[in-house]
């Protein structure tokens, strides 16, 4: 009688294709609830993304910046001044007041340092266009007049070096400010007495000669001016 074959390597062999194909489902299963997952919070993501950017552009935003209009007209206004010359000039100003008999009671004198400046130049708005011609290759210029600019006291560096004042009075409140008024025409016309606008119109040629000879025009002829 001959034994019979055992049956248990075929079973073994079943039992391992089905938890293959088991696995394998699940693997499927799985993968379909991911990608399920992910195509629906994807567009969370997303809205979450644009919603980070438009808190972060509230909180930060960025900056806007618009010059000021004073600040354009006073850029303007440089341009159309050519300054060609500055004098600094240091003058001792003696304002006084009740220097007569009263003087010890009611008198008031003050000695004051005045440091200003005076620049000059051409008022270059003043040229129009008749006053620039070509004769023969040569630039004729017609030049506006030299004229004070600036005349002021720097008053930083202005200052009253001495006061009296009588004994029976604490002195006029506005006696600096006289003071101050009259150095003010005092450095101005000091400067005029040295010939400033004599040099600054000088130095205006110098100037405008070179300005207009890089511009191409190997001859410049300055005229008297005519308002």
């Amino acid at each position: 009688m001959q034994p019979q074959k055992s049956n248990r390597p075929l079973l073994t062999i079943l039992i391992v294709v089905l938890l293959l194909a088991m696995v394998g489902i699940v693997w499927a299963v799985w993968s379909s609830i991911s990608n399920t997952l992910h195509n629906a919070l994807n567009p969370l993501e997303q809205s979450n993304k644009v919603l980070n950017t438009q808190v972060s552009n509230l909180l930060h935003p960025t900056p806007t910046i618009i010059p000021d209009p004073v600040t354009i007209i006073t850029q303007v206004q440089a341009l159309s001044r050519l300054e060609t010359i500055q004098y600094t000039v240091e003058k001792v100003i003696t304002a006084q007041e009740n220097q007569g008999i009263l003087k010890t009671l009611l008198g008031d004198r003050l000695l004051f340092v005045a440091h200003g400046y005076v620049i000059a130049g051409i008022d270059m708005s003043k040229i129009e266009a008749r006053d620039l011609w070509l004769t023969n290759d040569i630039l004729n210029v017609r030049l506006p007049p030299a004229e004070i600019l600036v005349a002021t006291l720097d008053n930083n560096k202005s200052y009253v070096y001495d006061r009296q004042t009588g004994l029976l009075t604490k002195g006029d409140p506005n006696l600096e400010t006289s003071a101050r008024q009259v150095a003010e025409t005092d450095i101005r016309q000091s400067a005029l007495d040295d010939g400033i606008l004599a040099q600054a119109d000088a130095n205006a040629q110098t100037t405008l000669r070179w300005f207009f000879e890089s511009l191409g025009y190997k001859q410049v002829k300055f005229w008297p001016w005519e308002p």
